[in-house]
């Protein structure tokens, strides 16, 4: 068992977390925690659960992406952060929607791939819009006739949604597009 100044000692290093996940604009990695506090992992580990501990009395809620760790508004009050800023709502596309879960669930995947999952030709606005926000990349070619880019997703594309990896990813219902997906 641990004693009172262990404690104390942890309980001080998660208040340093806590500024340091305030003071940043992205999240930041077991690595960068370790180092900046000069840290082992045990210490980061245990000062990590205290924070969690203490933070879920509040309104704030720790969560770790693929990025790193990030504190994030308690999803309980979105309702109210919509209503009150209305402007922060972003409304995805259908089209956007479905062409980013062919990309998650596929990948990789060519943009014919995408077409003949949707049935429909694919916007180069919707493309665009999933590159424009750092969801999706090109890494490499299709070794068939017009090598055609291989699209996956990012490691932004994870931590907007809240995962540390595409394992997280909700499994796929018994539909007509999920066979698509086999």
């Amino acid at each position: 068992m641990k004693d009172i100044s262990d404690t104390n000692k942890y309980e001080s290093i998660s208040h340093h977390i806590e500024a340091l996940l305030h003071a940043s604009e992205a999240p930041l990695t077991d690595n960068a925690l370790k180092k900046h506090l000069s840290l082992s992992t045990e210490e980061l580990n245990q000062a990590l659960e205290l924070l969690r501990l203490r933070l879920d009395s509040g309104v704030l809620r720790l969560y770790k992406t693929a990025s790193g760790y990030r504190l994030q508004i308690a999803d309980s009050y979105s309702a109210l952060i919509q209503r009150v800023f209305p402007q922060r709502q972003e409304r995805l596309s259908q089209a956007l929607l479905e062409t980013l879960s062919i990309i998650a669930y596929k990948q990789p995947v060519t943009r014919s791939d995408i077409e003949y999952v949707r049935g429909v030709t694919l916007s180069s606005n919707i493309l665009r819009q999933l590159f424009d926000k750092g969801w999706i990349k090109e890494d490499g070619y299709k070794e068939t006739l017009g090598r055609p880019a291989l699209l996956h997703t990012t490691a932004q594309f994870l931590d907007a949604f809240g995962l540390t990896n595409l394992d997280e990813l909700p499994s796929m219902p018994n539909t007509e597009i999920a066979k698509a997906f086999s």
